[in-house]
């Protein structure tokens, strides 16, 4: 092998090993959990009120 090629198999060499050792990091630690009784349903009575004035109106106003 002449320098030049090894040269390019050492620069190769470097190149791979700093990838695989950046690629072993650890992950982060997960985050802190949401706080209790935190509502994931909010909009159900609106949507549920919407809904009843909805039927209600199309029954009343229903031309048929």
């Amino acid at each position: 092998m002449t320098i030049q090629n090894k040269r390019i198999f050492a620069s190769i060499l470097f190149v791979l090993i700093s990838v695989v050792c950046a690629a072993q990091t650890q992950p982060p630690p997960p985050g802190i959990p949401p706080p209790p009784g935190l509502p994931i349903d909010g909009g159900v009575l609106i949507g549920v009120c919407v809904g009843l004035f909805y039927g209600a109106k199309k029954l009343v106003f229903n031309k048929n």
